[in-house]
């Protein structure tokens, strides 16, 4: 309705978590998905075998859901560690600004 300044978004949960707060979530299971579909009808086109390309589609599905999960959360972490370690030199730079230990720094850097 157009009264209604602020409509709440609509979020799934699953065990209490709300999914699209999950990093790496939404794409892992779209390109899940979008394989484990392309997987199987492609083994259904080559085999016109039902079952076995059903199997295929959803083992390919599973794995590669879990494969990009992974690489990802690799990512993240392997991101957000350089961005503490950043913060931290940051915190670190301002507080030695102009004082004898940020000379020192700059001598030995250089």
């Amino acid at each position: 309705m157009a009264d209604d300044p602020e409509e709440p978004s609509k979020s799934f949960f699953i065990f209490g978590r709300d999914v699209s707060q999950i990093p790496c979530f939404r794409n892992s299971f779209l390109y899940g998905i979008s394989g484990g579909i392309g997987i199987g009808v492609l083994t259904f086109l080559g085999t016109s075998r039902t079952h076995l390309s059903t199997h295929v589609g959803f083992g390919s599905f599973f794995c590669g859901t879990i494969v990009y999960w992974m690489a990802c959360r690799y990512q993240w972490s392997a991101r957000r560690f350089e961005q503490t370690q950043l913060r931290e030199a940051m915190r670190r730079q301002a507080q030695y600004e102009g004082t004898e230990v940020e000379r020192d720094l700059d001598l030995k850097s250089a």
